[in-house]
């Protein structure tokens, strides 16, 4: 069962350093948050819960326990008490988790390796579409001198991608990169830039003939044939742990778009927003849905934050759902209920389901709890600073624990914040070794999103079906993608007719096609034994000097009283 462990080490060590405390909890989406024009909102019923006349059944229904105590809502529709109606150790029936958390039995069935494991996101029937659509474009602009791309050409723009995230070069200019004096010899080596360029500016996502008539009904119509069917493979590779996190990522773009957002509390500021449901130990990526603004029908949408959540959250039973004040309500709580999932989240001051009771500030003690119980949750006002309230619901907790310590939080607090950071985790791993490129197209600043979270998703992956791979190297996820990404330009190197022109690029696709045509003998990789094997110099008579080092002909392990050092250069002419 060790594939089956959570070992996202490097993921959560960086989690624990930026998560802040519930006390400096401050929501994007709240009412501070200024956007485009162009965010409004669309109208939502819920088919599960039959309309808003459910909801309000649900709400007007109150414990039977009634006392001189009782607290009411602010709207007279909940009854609350301050003491707990049911106290039970058993674990809820909506906390029982079915699936087993980790990798699907049909992920580990198809990772071999690691170009593997990032095709299963970006499978063929996605790279035929992209194919289709970017050699139907460069027909029609360049009818004589386009050369159809195939899937190695693809796969090596791809690997370029990634490797350019890889050595942080988003703020850099492309051509800087296939510079001879300061650039990297792996880009020259695999494409020339005016064919990097080329692939850039014709590549598509959809039929530009037939767009006009289908952007009238649906504002993705460039990218949605490629988005769902990406969107509907996430949850088939994963089964996320007993917490998922629901909240939303902005990814960085200032070209024009007429769902573009402006978030100023986000450090990119502007950029498309994207809901996210995250597996919060993980940050496994598990749905993902694009923000698209107001509808054409100009109706400001009713329950937004309760609509995403529970479209995120389609096909959960028995997890909890961690979100901020945004998407938090009582009504939201007790839809959760009713698909055995619960609910812990911020609660803003002005939701009419509060008792007045827990706004109340004047006498209270400094990191002193007020709670209040229903019948079917459980609201806590803590005071972190003075005169500084927070409220968090919860559906999964019933009791009024709180943990000795600093602080003297209860436990709805700490769980709270162990589990609201799988999207902001998410948001900057994939920041850190982004693929994206300057451009002016959105399409384009959509597939870099795909192939940023399925180079991370991959990675999560990866490592917990090899829990053993390069186990305590630091910077496991940029040795990750730099894997990746050369396995992916490799064939492409493989074939090229001729050789770059630059000594250092051409010196690498020579030696790649060396090492093809005399492939290691040895069974035993670095990445079989998740480091760097050590034996005894293969060339010392009687001493016992230990190595790492093999000759990289005849594989035997050599120390440093064996060994010469050569230039590239100079080793081509041995």
């Amino acid at each position: 069962m060790s594939s089956r462990q959570p070992v996202i080490d490097e993921t959560l060590a960086s989690s624990e350093g930026e998560d802040t405390d519930i006390s400096d909890v401050a929501s994007e989406t709240d009412n501070s948050v200024v956007e485009d024009s162009n965010q409004d909102y669309e109208t939502y019923s819920s088919s599960s819960s039959g309309g808003s006349s459910d909801i309000e059944e649900e709400i007007t229904s109150v414990p039977s326990a009634s006392t001189e105590e009782a607290w009411v809502s602010k709207n007279g529709k909940v009854k609350w008490q301050p003491t707990p109606l049911k106290i039970t150790g058993r674990l809820s029936a909506c906390n029982v988790i079915k699936m087993i958390p980790g990798p699907t039995r049909y992920a580990l069935n198809r990772i071999t390796d690691i170009a593997s494991s990032f095709a299963l996101f970006v499978p063929t029937s996605i790279e035929n579409l992209i194919l289709e659509m970017t050699n139907l474009k460069g027909r029609s602009c360049c009818p004589e001198t386009w050369k159809p791309l195939d899937v190695t050409d693809l796969r090596a723009y791809i690997g370029l991608l990634i490797l350019a995230g890889v050595y942080r070069s988003r703020g850099e200019a492309t051509k800087s990169l296939w510079n001879a004096e300061n650039g990297r010899a792996i880009f020259p080596a695999v494409m020339s830039l005016k064919k990097f360029h080329l692939i850039s500016r014709m590549i598509r996502f959809d039929d530009h003939s037939s767009r006009a008539s289908r952007r009238s009904k649906d504002k993705l119509a460039a990218v949605r044939v490629i988005w769902d069917t990406w969107v509907k493979n996430l949850p088939k590779m994963y089964n996320p742990s007993e917490n998922v996190t629901v909240d939303e990522r902005l990814y960085p773009f200032k070209g024009r778009c007429q769902f573009r957002q402006y978030m100023p509390k986000k450090p990119a500021k502007y950029g498309i927003k994207f809901w996210v449901a995250c597996c919060s130990k993980s940050s496994y990526a598990w749905n993902m849905q694009i923000y698209t603004g107001k509808p054409s029908s100009g109706t400001r949408e009713k329950n937004q934050g309760m609509r995403v959540v529970l479209d995120m959250v389609k096909g959960l039973k028995g997890h909890n759902v961690t979100c901020d004040n945004f998407f938090t309500s009582y009504a939201l709580g007790l839809e959760l209920k009713k698909k055995n999932l619960t609910l812990v989240g911020t609660v803003k001051k002005n939701k009419p389901e509060l008792p007045r009771e827990l706004l109340e500030l004047q006498g209270r003690k400094l990191y002193s709890s007020t709670f209040a119980f229903s019948e079917n949750c459980t609201i806590i006002s803590y005071l972190p600073k003075k005169n500084k309230n927070v409220l968090v619901l919860s559906t999964m907790h019933n009791d009024n624990q709180v943990c000795d310590g600093k602080g003297s939080k209860p436990e709805i607090i700490l769980h709270y914040n162990n589990t609201k950071g799988g999207v902001d985790n998410l948001d900057k791993m994939t920041s850190t070794y982004s693929c994206q490129r300057m451009t002016a197209r959105w399409p384009l600043v959509i597939f870099y999103n795909i192939i940023d979270v399925s180079a991370y998703n991959a990675y999560v992956l990866w490592t917990e079906k090899h829990p053993a791979w390069n186990v305590g190297r630091l910077h496991k996820r940029r040795l990750f993608l730099e894997e990746l990404g050369k396995a992916l330009v490799q064939p492409e190197m493989m074939r090229r007719k001729t050789l770059p022109r630059t000594a250092a690029a051409k010196s690498a696709v020579k030696r790649l096609r060396k090492d093809t045509e005399h492939p290691s003998t040895s069974g035993i990789t670095d990445t079989d034994t998740g480091g760097k094997k050590r034996a005894r110099c293969q060339l010392c008579v009687q001493s016992d000097n230990k190595t790492s080092v093999r000759c990289k002909k005849c594989q035997k392990y050599i120390c440093k009283d064996h060994t010469q050092s050569y230039c590239n250069l100079c080793a081509e002419e041995i």
